[in-house]
């Protein structure tokens, strides 16, 4: 079994991985991902007891116990470029010997679950409500750096770059399908289901425009009528495609859970954010250890 380079798998002095300043103890089998590290006491503090604490830049971590489930909530901090080091080092916990550098023998795989805020691009899914990312549809490109072309659906990709004239310069859109278990676990009579969008950007990528134009002014209305079988476009953020993408490359199950905070189709924003993002909480951990 070949021994991975101090150049490739990058550890602190104490043997944590670089960026999340873990060691193997410090995480449950179950994660769940908040972009913002404000938000992960938040989550934490509905925990019965809290077992271990740490930051390095933008990633915090607590773990604790919930209703005797062991759990690590973490932030992940913006973007597709940021949960590709969060997933990897989280991976490399779990399924590689940090002492000897090689990959375990037994795989072990993680559930990993996003709490996040979102944008809704359909008039009906009003603000404070939830969606559940069925397909996470990424604009980013990161994905393509990997060996991915057996966990894509390439027939809805093919139909999504058809329906909107997709530039060829950009990168190709990818989509994958959560994890049904997961999901199924999560679901419920309120929650709306669909495909969550991520942008590899906040402004331009999402449509925005302030003072510099963007390639195609018609893209967002595109975007929002994309029908798949039945199955729409219902939000649009930054990190679930690569949650995704990931997971399934290292055989971790994954869900994206989003509190709507606004609707771009008709221009609202939530009159109190906080509360419905901490209603999702609520209702996701309690839904989680059922």
């Amino acid at each position: 079994m070949s021994r991975i380079a101090e150049s490739e798998l990058i550890l602190n002095p104490d043997g944590s991985v670089y960026h999340l300043n873990l060691q193997p103890e410090n995480i449950g089998d179950l994660i769940i991902f908040v972009g913002d590290q404000n938000r992960v006491p938040k989550v934490a503090k509905h925990f019965d007891s809290i077992e271990f604490e740490t930051q390095k830049r933008e990633f915090r971590t607590i773990t604790g116990f919930f209703k005797g489930k062991k759990i690590s909530v973490m932030s992940t901090g913006i973007g597709p470029d940021n949960i590709d080091i969060v997933v990897n080092e989280l991976d490399a916990l779990v399924n590689i010997d940090l002492k000897t550098r090689t990959v375990k023998k037994e795989h072990k795989s993680l559930s990993i679950v996003r709490i996040g805020t979102s944008g809704s691009l359909q008039k009906e899914i009003s603000v404070d409500s939830f969606v559940l990312a069925k397909y996470g549809l990424g604009f980013d490109g990161m994905l393509h750096a990997y060996d991915c072309e057996h966990i894509l659906e390439k027939d809805m990709e093919d139909a999504f770059i058809k329906h909107t004239n997709y530039s060829n310069r950009k990168s190709r859109p990818y989509i994958v399908e959560n994890d049904s278990k997961l999901a199924a676990k999560l679901m419920s009579d309120t929650i709306y289901a669909g495909i969550t969008g991520t942008a590899g950007g906040f402004y331009g990528p999402q449509g925005r425009i302030l003072r510099l134009a963007i390639q195609d002014n018609e893209l967002n209305s595109k975007i929002d009528s994309f029908n798949y079988n039945g199955i729409q476009v219902t939000n649009l953020e930054m990190e679930t495609s690569a949650i995704y993408g990931l997971s399934k490359l290292l055989g971790h199950k994954a869900v994206s859970m989003n509190c709507i905070i606004a609707n771009r189709a008709n221009g609202t924003f939530s009159n109190d954010p906080y509360k419905a993002v901490e209603e999702l909480i609520i209702y996701t951990l309690n839904k989680l250890v059922e």
